[in-house]
């Protein structure tokens, strides 16, 4: 179990009055949230509810259509002048993104490279740094994640809970300072779960900060400093886990936790 962090100084993420649509799709209503530095937050909530666009908002996969998003103090996407925010070139907003880590569903990683060059190719690639620094990373990376057996194996010969270990140590290799996970384990098939969680437990015990979605109700019980169940677009109800989970103020919260554990009951 992560011990609680203490909230002192500056929040690594601060959002506010966060607001995003597709059309008349209204995805986003004014989010509020604050993430500090070794943090475990879980965000929880219907599918729809906003929880993946959120975090995909934090890395500017999508822009925002109203408020502001801040890492580590820096306004992701935008330049602030007097008031107006300016849209970032591309080239910059990728700068930014680089000290974030992020881990999707679907594993993506390149079919035709090795398990090694798939960790060592973004460090390389996108940050110039040097080859044999960056093996070296990778190699004790992929130790790390329970694969040092498997540099040069391809994605295609491995499970799905190993694809997506690699496409963790992938996203360590960047060394980011924020790590955000899109319901990392909904791919895999039952069994494989537990060994992608226990790495993302490992991650968390050595003080990574961490945003998560998922719907694995023991991870974010026993994991995270801070749960957030969102619906609808907005944040309903967040505090501690034993709070959020164990005695759920809101009805929305009642009704998406009972659901959730028939479902993990009946499977």
């Amino acid at each position: 179990m992560s011990t609680p962090t203490l909230r002192t100084g500056e929040p690594l993420v601060h959002a506010v009055n966060v607001s995003k649509s597709f059309h008349d799709n209204h995805v986003l209503r004014g989010i509020d949230l604050d993430v500090y530095p070794g943090q475990v937050v879980v965000l929880l909530g219907p599918s729809g509810s906003g929880k993946t666009t959120f975090i995909r908002c934090i890395n500017q996969l999508e822009t925002i259509d109203g408020g502001r998003i801040f890492v580590d103090g820096e306004l992701m996407g935008y330049a602030d002048k007097g008031g107006v925010l300016h849209r970032l070139k591309d080239k910059e907003i990728a700068a930014q993104r680089r000290d974030i880590g992020m881990v999707f569903q679907r594993f993506n990683l390149f079919p035709h490279k090795t398990v090694l060059e798939n960790v060592m190719e973004a460090p390389i690639k996108v940050k110039g740094e040097n080859r044999k620094v960056v093996e070296e990373r990778a190699i004790a990376l992929l130790g790390r994640v329970g694969l040092a057996d498997k540099p040069a194996a391809y994605p295609g010969q491995l499970s799905g809970g190993q694809q997506q270990r690699v496409a963790i140590a992938r996203a360590l290799a960047m060394q980011p300072k924020l790590m955000l996970f899109d319901e990392p384990t909904s791919a895999l098939d039952p069994e494989l779960v537990g060994e992608v969680l226990a790495v993302m437990r490992e991650l968390a015990a050595s003080g990574m900060t961490m945003i998560v979605v998922t719907h694995e109700m023991g991870f974010a019980k026993e994991v995270s400093d801070h749960v957030v169940f969102m619906d609808g677009g907005v944040v309903v109800e967040e505090g501690h886990p034993n709070d959020v989970i164990g005695n759920p103020q809101h009805e929305r919260t009642k009704l998406f936790l009972r659901r959730v554990l028939a479902e993990d009951e009946s499977g």
